[in-house]
């Protein structure tokens, strides 16, 4: 029977003794690289680095530009008329343009007549005819004398010539675009309004522009109504 006073006793622990020790492991053996090898990979890491350093500057340079630069402008939407159309188009009656006005268009259309407007206008009040429908005539006939025989008759209005005139091609040629301006008003208010009774671009252009010498009346008859309109709306250029 046990005594519950005193432990059991157990056998004595035997001795410690140290783990063996194992025997140092052979050194590696030291493996030369050949100068080749150093070489490339020298080179490889060189061209890695430009690389980065080339995306860096590009991104760096989209950066500066994309910051630097205004922001594009949107275009002009083009002007919408305000005034009502004419129903009828007579090249009789006062003004409508300016001198000023007259400049500016044979100057945006750089006509070797800018600089004219005050004699086209003067001579238009003297003849009684509307100067922007001579000048829509010298757009139609030779876009403001830069076209045709127009550059070398100083015509407005291309008007044939008469047996004895001079001329160019068998068209009337004068020594200065005034000349050629006080031409046309003369044939317009003397033949076709006073004597014919024609006031209207409708009933001028298939006279004065018949299809039989080789022009398409409607779309003369068309390009002086833009014309006016434009003009009438205080638009030089004409679309």
């Amino acid at each position: 029977m046990s005594n519950p006073y005193y432990p059991p006793s157990y056998p004595p622990s035997p001795p410690y003794q140290p783990a063996p020790t194992l025997p140092p492991y052979p050194p590696l053996p030291h493996k030369k690289r050949s100068p080749l090898k150093i070489l490339l990979t020298c080179l490889m890491i060189s061209i890695g680095a430009l690389c980065s350093l080339l995306a860096l500057t590009t991104g760096f340079f989209i950066f500066l530009t994309s910051h630097s630069q205004p922001a594009p402008i949107p275009p002009t939407p083009t002007p919408v008329p305000t005034l009502p159309p004419l129903k009828v188009y007579s090249v009789v009656g006062k003004p409508t343009i300016t001198v000023q006005f007259i400049n500016s268009v044979l100057q945006h259309y750089n006509s070797p007549a800018s600089g004219k407007g005050q004699a086209l206008y003067d001579d238009g009040v003297q003849y009684g005819i509307n100067p922007a429908y001579a000048l829509a005539f010298f757009l139609q006939e030779s876009d403001f004398g830069t076209q045709g025989v127009a550059t070398v008759t100083h015509a407005l209005g291309n008007i044939r010539a008469n047996p004895g005139e001079p001329q160019y091609k068998g068209y009337r040629s004068y020594k200065t675009w005034e000349e050629g301006f006080v031409d046309w008003y003369s044939l317009i208010a003397t033949k076709y309004v006073a004597a014919w009774h024609l006031t209207t671009v409708d009933q001028i252009v298939p006279i004065y522009a018949p299809s039989s010498d080789h022009n398409d009346e409607g779309q003369y008859i068309h390009t002086i109504k833009i014309a006016i309109e434009r003009w009438r709306n205080g638009y030089i250029e004409i679309d």
